[in-house]
């Protein structure tokens, strides 16, 4: 299974870096790259395309104005240089945002989670049948599988939904979203941090590691959880 992407960045530099980065994974197929967000909206009137790689600052329309403009946009893995963007990046919805330079380790997780998310659009491992529940994210409802959530994390008058797919960024406070869940999947173990019993993989008094990264533990919630994984088990 590929994915067919592009690539649109004014910059021919950074074009060549990410096209060399796209040539070289198996499981992506460049079909073009565009200098300018113009000629990339209007060859995708015409153009399947299930993944762009887009730069945010060029000249006239930006890769922000280029999104708002697609009514149906593809998955999108946003690139710049400039940090202070992520959090408006995932406003939109995107499936992942790179900071150049672009590393190919980093790239490869994006794709990683391009594939992850491409699977589960088109019902691979996943059917209707799978407890799932709606977000509304970027003014779209949106189904999440509760088996792809990693970890929910407050984010001031926001909470961020890490999942196998993207980072999901929902107007909520944790209360009422940790109400919406599961008890016996999913616990809440610090006023930041909802995890997904089924995915947490090590723990000890100050963390809980989820794929690697570590979350803080509550030292009140620690008991609570030892309970939730021993009944997960049982």
């Amino acid at each position: 299974m590929n994915l067919d992407c592009i690539i649109v960045d004014d910059s021919a530099i950074q074009r060549i870096a990410i096209s060399k980065l796209v040539s070289s994974h198996p499981s992506l197929n460049l079909l073009a790259e565009y200098s300018n967000a113009m000629d990339a909206k209007n060859a995708l009137k015409n153009q399947k395309t299930d993944l762009i790689f887009l730069d945010i600052e060029m000249p006239i329309i930006s890769g922000f104005d280029l999104l708002e403009s697609l009514k149906e946009p593809p998955q999108i893995i946003l690139i710049t240089g400039k940090a202070e963007y992520a959090l408006k990046a995932f406003e939109y919805d995107v499936t992942d945002y790179l900071h150049k330079p672009v590393k190919k380790e980093r790239f490869d997780l994006a794709v990683k989670k391009a594939i992850a998310q491409y699977e589960l659009k088109n019902n691979k491992g996943f059917t209707d049948d799978d407890e799932h529940i709606f977000v509304k994210s970027n003014l779209k409802k949106r189904k999440v599988y509760l088996g792809t959530i990693k970890w929910v994390e407050a984010l001031g008058d926001y909470i961020k939904l890490v999942t196998d797919e993207a980072n999901i960024v929902v107007l909520s406070t944790m209360k009422s979203f940790d109400d919406e869940l599961p008890k016996d999947r999913f616990l809440r173990i610090h006023k930041s941090y909802i995890v997904n019993l089924e995915r947490v993989q090590n723990f000890n008094s100050k963390n809980v590691e989820i794929e690697g990264s570590q979350l803080p533990l509550s030292r009140n919630k620690k008991v609570a959880l030892t309970q939730a994984l021993e009944d997960l088990q049982n």
